[in-house]
């Protein structure tokens, strides 16, 4: 068994020869707290690691910018933190992180209508029982003609974030991307099996892009690019986050 966070740097080279840098961390999961925080104002990740003393820590779920709020339900300690809520057709279908004691991964619809513990809405879920469930349909909302994002989420290459779990672990995962000949990113498919491949059982992709953030002993692990080519000089200044203690 695991007894303290295990740390992987990856190089990933694609089907097609592009290639990635990938940043995975290992928490052990019968030793690991993991509870979400939600930030207002907005807070870049690594600086408010080092200025509360947290030491490992990822981006959780999507927001809005004007005026900042979490793109989806959040509940933090059983209660609900006010959101923007997610479109119909795909509020019960969106996948969320639940965290009440056990750690569960799933669309809102099969996770209890309130929760006990600390829940953030992100996705698309990624991997269910040992399997990808990225098959090119968009049952959650994510395209850009669902009408809730500037870009199409499940189309492309991009710095990516996710979050796996198994019997013994979470996978906290963050690659690179935007760098041409250098970084690609990922599409979602390939995401969902590169956590497998890690041992994943289910995964939830978080938010990605230049939100894409990853502290691993207080550092950030990632390289942050805005826009294509166009590397950030700090880290994106993010509405909810995933804390690992």
């Amino acid at each position: 068994m695991m007894r303290r966070s295990v740390y992987e740097l990856l190089r990933l080279q694609n089907r097609d020869g592009e290639e990635t840098t990938v940043y995975l961390v290992r928490h052990p999961l019968r030793r690991t707290r993991i509870s979400v925080v939600r930030f207002d104002p907005p807070e870049r990740l690594d600086h408010w690691c080092a200025a509360a003393g947290h030491k490992e820590a990822m981006v959780g779920g999507f927001f809005l910018r004007d005026p900042y709020r979490p793109l989806g339900e959040v509940w933090i300690g059983g209660a609900a933190v006010p959101h923007e809520p997610v479109a119909e057709p795909w509020a019960g279908a969106r996948a969320c992180l639940h965290v009440d004691g056990a750690v569960r991964v799933g669309p809102r619809s099969a996770l209890p209508e309130h929760p006990v513990g600390d829940l953030v809405q992100a996705g698309p879920l990624l991997v269910r029982d040992g399997c990808s469930v990225v098959d090119g349909t968009d049952a959650e909302g994510f395209s850009a003609g669902a009408g809730q994002f500037d870009s199409d989420i499940t189309d492309g290459r991009y710095p990516r974030a996710a979050l796996g779990v198994n019997d013994d672990e979470l996978l906290a995962v963050c690659c690179d991307g935007r760098r041409s000949g250098v970084d690609a990113g990922l599409e979602l498919a390939e995401l969902a099996r590169l956590l497998i491949s890690c041992g994943a059982r289910d995964a939830i992709n978080l938010d990605g892009g230049g939100s894409a953030t990853l502290v691993h002993r207080g550092h950030l692990l990632n390289r942050p690019y805005s826009n294509h080519d166009q590397p950030a000089p700090e880290s994106r200044p993010v509405v909810t986050a995933l804390l690992f203690d």
